[in-house]
């Protein structure tokens, strides 16, 4: 289970390292982190490096379990706050199309889903909250853990459901050696909404995210990754930035299996407690 948690948090924290050294590369935010408005905040660069320096830091924290608590509560308050104050007023009200298309959430719901994956991360690690003063931002954002695998749920329910509106686009993605795409594009959206639903109801969460993370990396490893060398630059790195968006939410779904208690050994344990009878009976 240790170095389960130990793959989750790799990926995950190379994921956002990875967004942060990008913010470098092209002297702006990525699309994934802040949208094209407010275009004040797009005028310099400092602004995109500052925010790229903190994202390659807490990324390594993430990676080398170094206040890994601390980190990701910080990181997974900043993302939701990106989320609500730019990503949403931007797509309900800025751009001109219509904010119903569910295309238009691309870049929103991956937000979305990083910061639930950081509130995970958190729940995850093993440190506390060290601090001679009560740190109520911290308090604060420690409530949103339980709320973690729900956020990235719905991210991956919407995803799923996009196999279904945008059919065509998605099975476009898909490596031209692997036959009858729309097929394959139906059976991930169905597998991506199952799971979504799954983690959110609580059911067989262990083995369904684990599953899901699975089926996660290996679109990193058959898709993203063939895409990304054969266009590295489009979309001023949209590709590579793919690659490690899928990464960290492979990693997030990990995280989530390895957080997920046994309901059984709950019921267990509470019954030894109760009953010490019980686990006498047990062992007979």
């Amino acid at each position: 289970m240790k170095i389960l948690l130990k793959i989750s948090r790799t990926f995950y924290g190379i994921g956002i390292a990875v967004l942060g050294i990008q913010q470098f590369i092209y002297t702006d935010f990525r699309p994934v982190i802040l949208p094209s408005w407010p275009s004040w905040m797009h005028t310099s660069a400092i602004l995109a490096f500052i925010a790229g320096t903190a994202l390659i830091i807490a990324g390594t924290f993430i990676i080398f379990g170094k206040k890994g608590r601390t980190t990701s509560l910080l990181l997974g308050g900043f993302l939701l706050v990106m989320l609500v104050a730019f990503q949403c007023p931007y797509t309900l009200f800025v751009q001109p199309n219509l904010p119903h298309h569910l295309a238009l959430w691309t870049d929103p719901l991956k937000e979305f889903a990083l910061s639930g994956g950081a509130f995970v991360i958190a729940g995850s690690s093993n440190d506390k909250l060290n601090a001679p003063r009560k740190n109520y931002l911290l308090i604060a954002l420690e409530k949103f853990i339980p709320f973690g695998r729900i956020f990235f749920s719905i991210t991956m329910i919407s995803f799923g459901i996009d196999h279904f509106f945008y059919t065509n686009f998605v099975a476009g993605l898909i490596p031209s050696w692997i036959p009858d795409h729309i097929s394959w594009t139906y059976i991930a959206g169905v597998a991506l909404i199952g799971s979504g639903v799954a983690i959110i109801l609580q059911i067989r969460v262990k083995p369904v995210a684990l599953l899901l993370s699975t089926m996660l990396f290996l679109w990193v490893i058959l898709l993203h990754i063939p895409r990304a060398i054969a266009d590295p630059y489009i979309a001023n790195g949209n590709e590579i930035t793919s690659v490690f968006e899928a990464l960290a939410f492979s990693g997030i779904a990990l995280g989530i299996s390895c957080m997920h208690k046994n309901r059984n050994s709950e019921i267990n344990i509470t019954l030894f407690k109760t009953f010490p009878q019980y686990e006498k009976d047990k062992q007979h």
